[in-house]
């Protein structure tokens, strides 16, 4: 028998030896099959006349009636626009957090460093509704933050809020300023699982501190970063719809409305479900290539990729 040739007995015999572990993962997998693949049959309603009377099963097909509908609506190019613009803006702010983690890197390990990355933390748990609501206050052209700084100077203040070019500019810096404490967490425990051995031989050989962080703290988070940036480019038009959602109104509509709150709009308030399947679809077959495209990108330009 061939060496690569697995037996079904000897697999067998491993599951029984790890039967704990086995125990463990199989409620997750439930959860999973539950919660995430049995409802991908009702990916069906994007190619039916979809009736709640009649149900997925008895709806007449309509084939890409609605695809094509999306595609030559009014509506096709602005929500693809704004989606795009938010994402590769959010796509920009990356480096963010990884710089915010080699910074915590050299600090020292007492007091202020431990206060520090807390502060930086705090905020990544406020709700995306308080997170809105404090924006709406303090970005508030008349009895705002901002408004009384630039009647300080005898200025008139922009409604950031309320302007379309504002808005995403708006949105993706209160993001980072919400989220980027906690999504340095990943990178700073990469730091900490370095062999200390490698700063000693630095240290010995005359490095300076910028040269340790170019030589050796940056090489070790790249595999990391890499990954996340896989992930997050696989997300790309997959922007957040609470937060939109909220900051969304008259003024910035223009710019606002991005595919999420499209299909929230089409689907649940308009009652029009195959429509709004059949965009949400387009959405995800289009993050699925770009997903499989960049992991192949970069199998290709270095040794790091999710398969």
């Amino acid at each position: 028998m061939k060496s690569g040739h697995r037996r079904p007995g000897r697999t067998w015999g491993q599951i029984k030896r790890n039967w704990g572990l086995y125990a463990l993962l199989f409620p997750a997998a439930v959860l999973t099959l539950l919660f995430a693949y049995k409802p991908m049959y009702g990916v069906l309603i994007a190619f039916k006349d979809y009736s709640p009377a009649l149900g997925i099963t008895d709806s007449p097909w309509a084939g890409f009636k609605y695809f094509e509908k999306f595609f030559h609506s009014y509506q096709f190019s602005s929500t693809i626009k704004n989606t795009l613009i938010i994402s590769v803006y959010s796509l920009i702010t990356f480096p963010i957090p990884v710089m915010l983690a080699l910074m915590v890197n050299q600090m020292r390990p007492n007091r202020f460093r431990r206060f520090f990355q807390t502060v930086s933390y705090m905020p990544h748990f406020i709700s995306t509704v308080v997170m809105v609501g404090l924006m709406m206050i303090l970005l508030s052209p008349s009895t705002g933050l901002v408004g009384n700084l630039y009647s300080l100077f005898g200025k008139e203040a922009p409604d950031l809020m309320g302007s379309a070019g504002w808005f995403s500019s708006v949105y993706v810096w209160s993001d980072v300023w919400q989220h980027v404490g906690w999504d340095s967490i990943i990178f700073i425990a990469a730091l900490s699982a370095g062999d200390p051995s490698l700063y000693e031989a630095a240290t010995v050989d005359g490095a300076s501190r910028w040269h340790k962080v170019r030589y050796i703290d940056i090489p070790m988070l790249m595999p990391t970063a890499i990954t996340l940036l896989i992930l997050r480019v696989g997300g790309l038009l997959g922007v957040g719809f609470e937060k939109v959602y909220l900051m969304q109104n008259d003024l910035n509509a223009t710019s606002s409305e991005i595919l999420s709150t499209y299909v929230y709009k089409i689907g649940l308030l308009s009652s029009q479900y195959s429509f709004s399947s059949a965009i949400n679809l387009f959405n995800t077959v289009i993050n699925f290539i770009l997903l499989i495209m960049v992991n192949q990108i970069s199998k290709k330009l270095s040794e790091n990729s999710l398969w």
